[in-house]
Protein backbone atom coordinates (compact mmCIF):
# COMPACT_ATOMS: atom_id res chain seq x y z
CA UNK A 1 0.00 0.00 0.00
CA UNK A 2 2.93 2.71 0.78
CA UNK A 3 4.64 1.77 -2.53
CA UNK A 4 1.56 2.40 -4.61
CA UNK A 5 1.23 6.00 -2.52
CA UNK A 6 4.71 6.41 -3.16
CA UNK A 7 3.93 5.54 -7.42
CA UNK A 8 1.14 8.21 -7.05
CA UNK A 9 2.81 10.88 -5.77
CA UNK A 10 5.64 10.40 -7.89
CA UNK A 11 3.35 10.51 -10.73
CA UNK A 12 1.30 13.67 -9.19
CA UNK A 13 4.83 15.35 -9.32
CA UNK A 14 6.18 14.42 -12.71
CA UNK A 15 2.40 16.01 -13.80
CA UNK A 16 3.41 19.00 -12.23
CA UNK A 17 6.64 19.37 -13.69
CA UNK A 18 5.14 19.25 -17.09
CA UNK A 19 2.54 21.24 -16.89
CA UNK A 20 3.19 24.43 -18.99
CA UNK A 21 2.30 27.87 -17.12
CA UNK A 22 -0.76 29.47 -18.35
CA UNK A 23 -0.02 31.82 -21.16
CA UNK A 24 -0.07 35.21 -19.87
CA UNK A 25 -1.62 37.82 -22.54
CA UNK A 26 -0.33 40.78 -23.47
CA UNK A 27 -0.17 43.56 -25.98
CA UNK A 28 2.24 45.41 -27.33
CA UNK A 29 3.40 49.01 -26.98
CA UNK A 30 5.68 51.47 -27.98
CA UNK A 31 7.25 53.29 -25.90
CA UNK A 32 8.72 57.25 -26.48
CA UNK A 33 9.53 60.11 -24.10
CA UNK A 34 8.33 63.12 -23.57
CA UNK A 35 9.00 65.78 -21.02
CA UNK A 36 11.28 63.36 -18.60
CA UNK A 37 7.82 60.88 -19.00
CA UNK A 38 7.63 58.03 -20.48
CA UNK A 39 4.51 57.22 -22.49
CA UNK A 40 3.00 54.02 -24.46
CA UNK A 41 0.86 53.99 -27.72
CA UNK A 42 -0.52 50.32 -28.49
CA UNK A 43 1.45 48.82 -30.94
CA UNK A 44 -1.40 48.20 -33.82
CA UNK A 45 -2.17 51.37 -33.44
CA UNK A 46 1.02 52.86 -35.00
CA UNK A 47 1.80 53.00 -38.37
CA UNK A 48 4.88 54.90 -39.12
CA UNK A 49 8.24 56.13 -37.58
CA UNK A 50 9.05 59.10 -38.80
CA UNK A 51 12.10 61.78 -39.20
CA UNK A 52 13.31 64.83 -40.53
CA UNK A 53 10.17 65.70 -42.88
CA UNK A 54 9.25 69.25 -43.03
CA UNK A 55 6.44 71.03 -41.86
CA UNK A 56 4.04 72.93 -43.66
CA UNK A 57 2.45 75.59 -41.00
CA UNK A 58 -1.47 75.74 -40.90
CA UNK A 59 -3.11 79.08 -40.01
CA UNK A 60 -5.99 79.04 -37.40
CA UNK A 61 -5.35 76.11 -35.97
CA UNK A 62 -4.09 75.49 -32.26
CA UNK A 63 -0.91 76.00 -31.09
CA UNK A 64 0.25 72.14 -30.74
CA UNK A 65 -1.00 71.70 -34.01
CA UNK A 66 2.22 72.71 -36.05
CA UNK A 67 1.04 71.45 -39.33
CA UNK A 68 0.60 68.59 -41.89
CA UNK A 69 3.62 66.38 -43.48
CA UNK A 70 2.66 64.55 -47.22
CA UNK A 71 3.79 60.76 -46.25
CA UNK A 72 3.83 58.90 -48.94
CA UNK A 73 0.71 61.24 -50.59
CA UNK A 74 -1.50 61.63 -47.88
CA UNK A 75 -1.77 65.28 -45.69
CA UNK A 76 -1.05 63.89 -42.26
CA UNK A 77 -1.53 67.00 -39.50
CA UNK A 78 1.03 66.77 -37.14
CA UNK A 79 0.81 67.39 -33.47
CA UNK A 80 3.65 68.20 -30.64
CA UNK A 81 2.79 66.07 -27.25
CA UNK A 82 4.75 68.30 -25.16
CA UNK A 83 2.29 71.23 -26.40
CA UNK A 84 -1.12 69.20 -26.46
CA UNK A 85 0.24 68.27 -22.69
CA UNK A 86 0.78 71.70 -22.09
CA UNK A 87 4.29 71.24 -21.20
CA UNK A 88 7.11 73.94 -22.87
CA UNK A 89 8.17 72.85 -26.48
CA UNK A 90 11.07 71.76 -27.34
CA UNK A 91 12.76 71.00 -30.61
CA UNK A 92 11.68 67.67 -31.80
CA UNK A 93 12.78 65.43 -34.23
CA UNK A 94 10.97 62.34 -34.34
CA UNK A 95 7.44 61.69 -34.96
CA UNK A 96 4.83 58.48 -34.19
CA UNK A 97 2.22 58.45 -37.28
CA UNK A 98 -0.92 56.46 -35.47
CA UNK A 99 -4.25 55.65 -36.68
CA UNK A 100 -7.17 57.08 -34.86
CA UNK A 101 -10.80 56.99 -35.49
CA UNK A 102 -9.84 56.50 -39.58
CA UNK A 103 -7.26 59.00 -39.46
CA UNK A 104 -3.99 59.70 -39.85
CA UNK A 105 -2.36 61.76 -37.30
CA UNK A 106 1.48 62.39 -36.38
CA UNK A 107 2.96 62.99 -32.95
CA UNK A 108 5.84 64.86 -32.68
CA UNK A 109 8.28 63.21 -29.38
CA UNK A 110 11.36 63.55 -27.66
CA UNK A 111 12.41 60.24 -28.79
CA UNK A 112 11.05 56.75 -29.66
CA UNK A 113 12.31 54.55 -27.08
CA UNK A 114 11.17 50.96 -27.13
CA UNK A 115 8.79 48.35 -28.04
CA UNK A 116 7.34 46.41 -25.24
CA UNK A 117 5.59 43.38 -24.48
CA UNK A 118 2.98 44.56 -21.43
CA UNK A 119 0.95 41.70 -19.52
CA UNK A 120 -3.12 43.32 -19.79
CA UNK A 121 -3.43 42.66 -15.95
CA UNK A 122 -0.61 44.97 -15.29
CA UNK A 123 -2.22 48.15 -16.66
CA UNK A 124 -3.72 49.82 -14.37
CA UNK A 125 -6.35 53.08 -14.34
CA UNK A 126 -5.55 56.66 -13.63
CA UNK A 127 -7.14 57.85 -10.27
CA UNK A 128 -9.95 59.88 -11.97
CA UNK A 129 -9.85 63.07 -9.24
CA UNK A 130 -6.03 62.70 -10.12
CA UNK A 131 -5.84 61.78 -13.98
CA UNK A 132 -3.04 62.85 -15.89
CA UNK A 133 -4.38 64.81 -19.16
CA UNK A 134 -4.51 62.18 -22.13
CA UNK A 135 -3.75 59.02 -20.19
CA UNK A 136 -5.94 56.33 -19.83
CA UNK A 137 -3.49 53.83 -17.97
CA UNK A 138 -0.32 52.67 -16.56
CA UNK A 139 1.79 49.99 -15.21
CA UNK A 140 5.34 49.34 -14.13
CA UNK A 141 7.50 48.08 -16.76
CA UNK A 142 10.06 45.26 -16.63
CA UNK A 143 12.90 48.29 -15.86
CA UNK A 144 11.38 49.46 -13.04
CA UNK A 145 10.26 52.71 -14.91
CA UNK A 146 6.34 53.79 -15.14
CA UNK A 147 4.32 53.67 -18.52
CA UNK A 148 1.68 56.16 -18.96
CA UNK A 149 -0.51 54.89 -21.64
CA UNK A 150 -1.57 57.60 -24.00
CA UNK A 151 -5.17 57.62 -25.15
CA UNK A 152 -4.57 58.61 -28.65
CA UNK A 153 -8.20 59.24 -29.10
CA UNK A 154 -8.15 62.28 -26.99
CA UNK A 155 -5.44 63.72 -29.78
CA UNK A 156 -8.39 64.60 -32.18
CA UNK A 157 -10.33 66.26 -29.21
CA UNK A 158 -10.38 69.70 -27.45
Amino acid sequence: MAQTEEVLFAREQEDSYNEQPPEIQTDKYLIFSSDGLMYGIKADLVKDIITDYAITYLPQVPAYVKGVINLRGQIVPIIDIRLRLGKPEKENFCGIVVEVEGNMVGILVDMVEQMVDVPLDAILPVPTNKGQAMVCGMCTLADGSTMLELDCELLLHE
